[in-house]
Order: structure tokens, then sequence, then C-alpha cells
């Protein structure tokens, strides 16, 4: 039985059909079968090669029962009614088939080019649900945008109807019975527009899902009430595309609708909406057509005056584009400064990674040196006495950069920065990678739409070095980075404190932490998850600190939403919870910490420096996986105890697993893989190389331990 059906119903005037048959059963995902529908003209040219394709024979029987016909030979677990027009993007359906198998849904949407906020919003909820997230009902007009269990849609006995609006009798359904609901907001599957054929009375089609509701009462009365603003929503916004006579005949019959099926409760948002609903209530055309007039009077005045603003901040922030255009232009007529090295880390958040131990020992080896860091107006100063600094696009900023001859940073510099002849780029990159970068995320669904490709490698041709950690990432970055550099397969400078700091620094640290001596100091550090636009916590921070008690303290580097929640600031209250994280130094928070928990964060690949317990948090792995992609299962190859569940965390501290030998000898493996050139002399390596040129590796460095 394959994961995925695929339906395809085409029309005569279909002439690229062989071409998207082979894109949809390609290499892709296996596991798939695709079921064309359509007459036999369309179906002639069709390759019948592949054993996963089928075809099926339907003249001129419409979208909807074509639909119906797939639903009844589909034998995939789940089925995905795909549009027309448009065709899934490279890696999509892989992304699919991952996230399936990961999280079994009921109900998956993906991205057809609308609602895209209302997507992304809802992914940061994991599984949700319709009562949970009301705003899905407005994804209900349409198929192509839903992956449906097929044995969900058989039990509820669901099938589409004829003509425009046909998919609303299995669509509403689907949402409304779905506990599960998944969304890949970056999954881009579908082109926008119809996918429900012409003809018939749209309205008519919400019959049925009335019918479903009323035959089952059992549905969370908070699904129920969604569905007649949602409709109303979705049917104005259509009788306004129409012409007169029809457009009155429309609210006519939206008003009898609204009549027979209103609760009294629904979720009427705003008070333009509750306008509309008064004068529908009324059945009164007239009213609804002065109010249309003047809600589009006031939204147009609206739109006006915020232009008006942005326009006049447009043709300032223009202005002062150019004139620094100009100056920078002019800068870059005067000699370089082989003195001057501009420093940056993290798109200018401050002082911190590996440029900055760069920066500290450059400043003790190479005679005359100026370094200076590029900041923002926020992070000046938070700067260490005696850093110079330049706050980016100012005068200042143009100057320093058109003159330098080095540069360091741990991310690219913008598009503007103009590579002279002469000059020195150090790239330190900011992390050992687990999960894919650079060209490697071409094939991604979510990261690798939102780039740039060609833009990368213009700057990535600027850098002359590439700082790597050890052999595993020079592999990675020589590929993913496809241009001419020399790699400095060195360790990280930002790691050298981790090696060389003492007890007494360790006790200092902690100390300024307010841990208290005899704590168990857990370092929770979680990663960013791309494919959530906003953040969602995926360990109960607050469950953990209580059910592991006095005697540990959680060092929170997590996300700042997590200061709303009563609990988590009653136990920072308490100490037993230390929000850190604004703290400047992750190299001293992994100093404090006596064990480190995260997830996928690179973090872990710094901290096992120090040999230290690492626990693994992984609730969404497979998914992350699948969105992200990876280097490597970190599942079968983990630097320590896995967790799943918060309950696996306080029992990974509370019966010993975190620190026993099976953690200690995964430990072990991770280190000798990650951490064989990390001897407390990697910025030294760096500076002797770019500055001094010298090419022999300066102090002591163990030879790589075989893995």
């Amino acid at each position: 039985m394959p994961l995925l059906s695929l339906v395809l119903v085409v029309g005569d005037e279909q002439r690229d059909l062989g071409e998207r048959v082979a894109g949809l059963v390609g290499a892709e995902l296996d596991d798939v079968e695709l079921i064309v529908v359509g007459s036999a003209a369309a179906l002639g040219e069709l390759a019948r090669s592949d054993p996963r394709v089928h075809a099926l024979r339907a003249d001129d029987i419409g979208i909807g029962p074509a639909r119906n016909l797939a639903l009844e030979h589909a034998t995939g677990d789940y089925v995905w009614f795909l549009a027309a027009a448009g065709r899934p993007q490279p890696g999509t359906l892989a992304a699919v088939g991952e996230l399936l198998r990961a999280v079994s849904p009921d109900l998956l949407l993906v991205d057809r080019g609308a609602h895209r906020r209302l997507l992304a919003r809802a992914a940061a909820d994991g599984l949700t649900t319709l009562d949970r997230r009301p705003g899905l009902a407005a994804t209900a007009a349409h198929a192509a945008d839903k992956i449906m269990r097929r044995d969900a849609l058989l039990r509820l006995g669901v099938r589409f109807g004829a003509g425009a609006g046909g998919e609303l009798a299995v669509t509403w359904p689907a949402l409304l019975a779905a506990d599960r609901i998944a969304v890949a907001p970056g999954v881009r599957a579908t082109a926008r527009g119809a996918d429900g054929g012409a003809g018939g009375d749209p309205l008519a089609h919400y019959e049925p899902v009335f019918a479903f509701i009323a035959a089952h009462p059992e549905l969370p009365d908070a699904r129920r009430r969604v569905v007649l603003p949602a409709m109303l929503r979705h049917e104005l916004a259509r009788l306004k595309r129409l012409p007169e006579p029809q457009r009155r005949a429309s609210f006519a019959a939206l008003a009898d609708l609204w009549a027979r099926h209103r609760r009294g409760d629904e979720l009427v948002r705003g008070r333009a909406e509750a306008l509309q609903v008064r004068v529908i209530e009324r059945a009164d055309y007239r009213a609804f057509r002065a109010l249309d007039t003047a809600l589009r009077t006031r939204r147009t005045l609206a739109r006006r005056r915020r232009g008006l603003t942005r326009r006049g901040r447009r043709v300032l922030g223009a202005a002062r584009r150019r004139r620094l255009e100009r100056h920078y232009r002019a800068r870059l007529r005067e000699p370089i400064d082989r003195d001057l090295a501009v420093f940056a880390a993290y798109w200018y958040r401050g002082y911190a990674c590996n440029p900055r131990a760069i920066y500290e020992t450059a400043r003790e080896l190479v005679p005359g040196l100026r370094g200076v860091w590029v900041v923002r107006p926020d992070a000046a100063e938070s700067l260490p006495e005696g850093v110079e600094s330049v706050v980016r696009g100012t005068p200042e900023y143009y100057d320093v950069i058109a003159r330098a001859g080095v540069f360091v940073n741990n991310v690219n510099f913008p598009n503007h920065l103009v590579k002279r002849a002469g000059t020195v780029h150090v790239m330190t990159h900011h992390g050992t990678p687990l999960k894919t970068m650079g060209m490697d995320l071409k094939d991604t669904p979510i990261t690798g739409a939102k780039m740039d490709f060609d833009a990368l490698l213009r700057r990535c041709e600027r850098w002359d070095f590439s700082v790597s950690s050890n052999h595993f990432s020079t592999e990675i970055w020589e590929r993913v980075y496809p241009t001419s550099y020399e790699s400095l397969e060195v360790g990280y400078p930002r790691n050298d404190v981790l090696v060389n700091a003492g007890d007494d620094e360790v006790r200092r640290i902690r100390g300024e932490l307010g841990i208290e001596p005899g704590q168990v100091a857990i370092l929770y550090a979680p990663t960013h998850r791309e494919h959530r636009s906003s953040y969602v916590p995926v360990l109960d921070l607050a469950a953990v600190a209580a059910g592991l008690g006095p005697e540990y303290v959680v060092l929170a580097r997590a996300h700042y939403f997590y200061d709303a929640d009563p609990s988590l600031r009653e136990l920072q209250r308490e100490g037993r919870v230390r929000d850190v994280a604004s703290h400047p130094s992750a190299e001293a928070l992994c100093l404090a910490g006596d064990v480190l928990l995260t997830d996928y964060s690179s973090i872990m690949f710094d901290y096992a420096v120090l040999d230290r317990p690492i626990v693994i948090h992984a609730p969404d792995w497979e998914a992350y996986r699948a969105l992200r992609g990876t280097y490597f299962d970190l599942m079968a190859e983990p630097p320590g105890h896995v967790t799943r569940t918060e309950d696996e965390v306080i029992a990974a501290f509370r019966s010993g697993a975190a620190t026993g030998d099976a953690a200690t000898r995964a430990r072990a493996a991770f280190r000798a893989r990650f951490c064989s050139l990390e001897d407390g002399h990697a910025a030294e390596r760096v500076v002797r190389r770019v500055w001094l040129g010298e090419r022999e590796p300066a102090g002591p460095r163990p030879a790589p331990v075989a893995r």
C-alpha cells in the first residue's frame, strides 16, 4: 500500500501530461501512486510503463465526480487531489512524504499561494485543530491544498459535488473532523486559482456541509460555530466580483442561507463584519450596497494615507542611500589601510563568537592592528571598553569597509560591500553543520524557496579563508560553498576558552549567574525552526524544573516568549530557572553548565569540547529532518542520551541515564568525530595564517582520533 495517492483530473486540452506525470512519479518519493482521470482523448498519450500510474477513463463527468471515481480506486494512506493547473516544486513530494510519516496527521495543509501568514502561524502549533486555529476555516474553499487521510474520508462518507464549490462537501468535513491538522507553510504545491470546476450554484454546496454537521453532533462545538462566518466571508468576497443582476440574486440566497443555519454565537470579526451581518440578517440589499460603498471608500482613504506616509519615507530613504553610495564610492578610491581590520558577528548583533576570539588574539600578536567592529545601533553600548566600533549604515561604517585590509565575519557581509583587490576576507562560520546549508538548500521546500542562490555565491566569492572546526565541516563547506578559498581546518576559535578556562573562571561565572554551590546547572539551548514563523516551546521548562526539584537550576537560553509563562516566572523568582537568553557569551554559559540540554542546535558540538554530559531532546526530529534536512542521523549518532517527552527529560536526570555508561560512550564517539582539533590554539592558528603568513600550525595540536 503506497503512502500517498495523487489524483489528477485532466481535460482534453492538456498538452504536457507526460511531462507532469514524469515529474509527479519521479525519484523524490517512491511510495506514491498517481491516478489520472480524463477522457480517452486526454489519456491517449499517457505512458503506461510505470506501474504506479493508473489511468481512469471518464468522459465529460466533471471534476467532482472524477475525483470521486479516483477516491474509489485509490489505495494510499493519504490522498491529494491536485489542481488541474500548477505542479509541485522540486523537493515538495519528498518533504510531504517525510512529514506524513513523521507526524501522521489526519490532514496536512500546504501552501497554494494564499493564506501564507495564516498557515505560518498555524504551523507554529505543531499539530492543531480547527477549534484551536479557527482561521484555518479560510482554507476550506479548495481541495488542492489539503492532503487527507484516505480511510478518514471513507469513514466520513463524503463525496465531491459537481460544479463550482463541489469540493466544499469534502474539504469542510475533513477540516471539522480532523483531530490532528499539520501545516507545511513553505511547501508550495500548486498554483493559485480555482480547482473545483465551473457552473452551478456555489451556495448550494454548503447544504451538504450543514447536513454533515447535523449528522455528527459529536463534533466539538467550537469547530461547528466557525463554519457559517467563514462561509459568509468567502461568499461576500465572491459576490462583490459578480455583475449586478447576479449579485442581487446571490445576496438573497446568502441571506436565506444565513437565516436558516445561524446559531446565534457566530464568531464575527470586527465592526465592519458585524455591520455586514446586520444587513444580511435583514436581507436588505440596498443597505448592503450602501454599506459596501462606505467600507470601500474608507479602505481607499486609509490606503492613500498609508501610501503618502510610506512614499515620504521612501523619498527620504532613497535620498540618504544615494548620499551614502556617493560617499562609499569616493572612499573606495582611497588607499587600502593594511593595518585596519573589520570584525562582525551575527548580522552585526554584537561582540561574539569566532570573530571575537580572533580579534582578541590578533590584538596580542599583530603589531599595529586597528580592529573595528560593525554593530547595530542597539548593540553599540554593549561592547567592552577599548573595543572600537562603527554603527552599520553610517558614513563612518562606509569609511572603514571601503579602506580595510582584512574582513572577519561569521556570516556574509551585505551585498553592497565591494571586495577590493588586495583585501582579505575570512569567513569563520558559526557552528558545525548538522542541518543542511548553502547550495544544499536548493532542494529544501521551505528555506530553499526563500533564497537567492546566485547572490549567495557572489557573496561567497569574496572569501579568501574559510575556518573549519573539523574535517566533517571542511568537506561540507567546500561542497555547499563552491568558490575559491583556502580552508583553515584548525578547530573553532570560540572554543579556545572552553579548553583554557580554569576552575576559578568557572566558579566566577557560576557565581555571576547566581548558581548555588552544589546545584546542578542544566544549560537549555534549543535551535530555531525555519518552518515556524513564531516561537512555540518544544519543552515545558516549568514542568521539567518542578520535576527535578531545587537541587537543579535551568539556565534557559531560549526564546523571550518563555517570559509570558506565569509558572516559569515563579520558578525564576525561586531561583530554579535563570533566563540567560540575553547573556552576551554562549561560551561562558557552556562553562557554567554541568550538562547541556538541547535539540538540534550546533551548540552541542561546542559543548562536547568540555566532555560534560549532553541530553538531546528531540520531540520533532522527523519533521525537522524532513523540512530542513540534516547531514547525519542525530538519533543514531547522538552525543549523549536522547529524550522525546518532558517525563523522559526528568527521568534522564533522576535515573542517571544522562550520565550513564551508554551516554558516556556516545559522547566519546561524538567527540572523536567532531572535537579532535580543539586544543585551545585555534584562534592563534588563524591569526598566524591570515596576518603573519605562517602555514605551520601553532601550539600543540593533537592528531585526529580515528572514528
